[in-house]
């Protein structure tokens, strides 16, 4: 169901959908499925620049939870029988040094609006209905667009003969899309491994441990509730979790656990040299040919110049 207070945000996916659909359009075909899956990637690709800073945020701040680690341990150690104190002391001693525990979930939340509006924005297509600011022209091109054989707006349960309606063979389509909801499923694995096994490696004594585990292998049944969403939609989440996973395995390269002495303080670890560093280490260097070594001076001897008497041999009168 449609919350009118949301509307505002629906018109503002649908207007960056139609604009960067008709910036593809001037160079490609407007109704092919090439065209709108462009438009889905560069739109995603959009938003994650957008939230990127609360991106950093976040690390930032799981980077001060790591150097806080020895402290936290030592509180849990002192506190062990009083879980309440415990709790506060931890809780201030983040709240001392700038770390948020719960910063991972602001990328999430500024998602998420993107996420409801962009299923709201396809569903609409879907119905061949124009809403939101949409045209009848680009709601009929999405209809038309099909990626691998299967219409942009179709979901995994639509009828046959609103398949058959978009020009789609139901078992096509039900194959592509089941294909990429297993992506989207392995792609949301592996964006929550990644996170879980860094927060795990970080703070080994975290009670909550347990609990990340689960949610590490739970979390790629959720995808399967992509099933009733549209392909657009799941192209969408496939693509958000691959830009998570390139991004996190950036900031974790440059930024590697630290590591700490026998009193708990943080030893400084060099970051893993970048992809282009490698590449500088291992491309031969052209020696420079030493310089020659400077030439001895030749010094000639040159005659004196005689009198005329001494050369002749006569004697002067």
């Amino acid at each position: 169901m449609e919350l009118s207070w949301l509307s505002w945000l629906y018109e503002a996916v649908a207007f960056v959908i139609t604009w960067i659909h008709t910036g593809y359009s001037t160079f490609l075909n407007p109704d092919s499925g090439l065209t709108w899956a462009l438009t889905i990637i560069t739109l995603t690709v959009l938003m994650r620049i957008c939230i990127f800073p609360l991106f950093l945020k976040q690390m930032r701040s799981s980077k001060k939870m790591q150097e806080l680690a020895p402290k936290v341990a030592d509180l849990r150690k002192r506190y062990k029988n009083d879980k309440q104190r415990m709790n506060q002391e931890v809780m201030a001693l983040y709240q001392g040094a700038g770390a948020n525990p719960l910063g991972g979930c602001l990328p999430v939340l500024a998602q998420f609006p993107i996420f409801i509006g962009m299923f709201t924005v396809l569903n609409a297509m879907a119905s061949g209905q124009p809403k939101f600011g949409m045209t009848q022209e680009l709601v009929d091109s999405a209809g038309k667009a099909h990626i691998f054989g299967a219409p942009l707006p179709a979901y995994f349960f639509m009828p046959e003969q609103d398949l058959v309606a978009l020009d789609a063979t139901p078992l096509t389509t039900r194959i592509v899309l089941a294909l990429f909801v297993a992506l989207s499923s392995l792609t949301t694995f592996l964006t929550v491994r990644q996170s879980v096994t860094r927060s795990m490696a970080q703070m080994p004594d975290n009670p909550m441990a347990q609990q990340q585990k689960i949610l590490m292998w739970i979390s790629p049944l959720f995808a399967f509730f992509s099933l009733n969403f549209p392909l657009g939609l799941i192209l969408y989440w496939v693509t958000t979790n691959v830009w998570t996973l390139g991004q996190q395995h950036w900031f974790y390269s440059r930024h590697p656990m630290p590591q700490f002495d026998a009193k708990g303080n943080v030893i400084p670890v060099k970051p893993k040299p970048s992809m282009v560093q490698r590449l500088r280490k291992t491309t031969p260097e052209v020696e420079e040919a030493p310089a020659p070594p400077p030439q001895p001076k030749i010094v000639r001897n040159q005659p004196t110049k005689q009198s005329r008497s001494k050369r002749t041999g006569s004697k002067k009168s």
